[in-house]
């Protein structure tokens, strides 16, 4: 990949409930992560975002969750290895059959809340889960969260044959390991629009960044992750895609 790619967790509404701006932030991203029903979203509401992400010539992508809507998927759970690629398939397969009826396809998975951070903390859980992305389809790539060292995760898909996307955050502070500072600790989010751009350009320069302890820590990131959920959220998506397109131009 020659460029660092901007996607967004969408399509997080149920039924008459909304949560975010997914028509707002559409235009700058390049991939969309789209809740696949057990922690957000529902038929019709995949339907939408699918037909909405097509309309921008977005990426789509599966965004699996446990199965848990009241805690919107951020709660840990205990599944066996098998109970996971089985959440996996499910989810993956509905958004995929829905984006079928449209033309499309699934182009990636990005596994949602606990579930993405009970993989990067547990390498039988991404062994786990790569083995899932495997099984449904190898040429799909799996993104997951850019450390001060990916070597370990890359050579685990590298066993799979599956193609691994790193990603970064922008508006998140990072200890000095690669991963992010706990939202309980002051700090841990960043909220100036200023600085939530100035991360984004020295991910995409590939610079380091300052950890929390001081130290200067190096991201090999794929792609960013960024937030649509508010006016406010969707101007930053919107200055850094401008930021980022200023620096690619010759």
């Amino acid at each position: 990949m020659s460029r660092l790619l901007l996607n967004c967790d969408i399509g997080e509404s149920f039924g008459h409930w909304t949560m975010g701006l997914d028509a707002e932030v559409m235009p700058y991203i390049d991939c969309a992560n789209i809740a696949c029903g057990f922690h957000a979203g529902d038929p019709s509401i995949m339907r939408k975002t699918v037909s909405l992400a097509l309309s921008h010539g977005v990426q789509i992508g599966a965004h699996p969750a446990y199965q848990d809507l009241l805690g919107f998927g951020r709660r840990s759970m205990a599944y066996t290895a098998q109970e996971l690629q089985d959440l996996l398939h499910y989810q993956i397969g509905a958004l995929d059959g829905i984006c079928r009826a449209q033309g499309a396809r699934v182009s990636y998975v990005k596994p949602h809340g606990a579930m993405y951070n009970d993989m990067m903390a547990n390498p039988a859980q991404l062994r786990a889960v790569i083995q899932a992305v495997a099984a449904y389809d190898p040429q799909l790539p799996l993104m997951l969260m850019a450390t001060r060292d990916n070597h370990a995760a890359q050579l685990m898909g590298d066993e799979y044959g599956v193609t691994l996307w790193f990603e970064a955050f922008a508006d998140r502070a990072y200890d000095s390991a690669g991963h992010l500072v706990s939202r309980q600790l002051p700090g841990s989010v960043h909220h100036d629009p200023e600085t939530i751009i100035q991360q984004a350009l020295t991910i995409a320069r590939g610079d380091n960044l300052v950890a929390s302890d001081g130290s200067a820590l190096h991201l090999q990131a794929n792609t960013l992750c960024v937030h649509g959920d508010n006016a406010s959220s969707v101007a930053a998506v919107q200055r850094i895609r401008e930021a980022l397109n200023q620096q690619s131009a010759p």
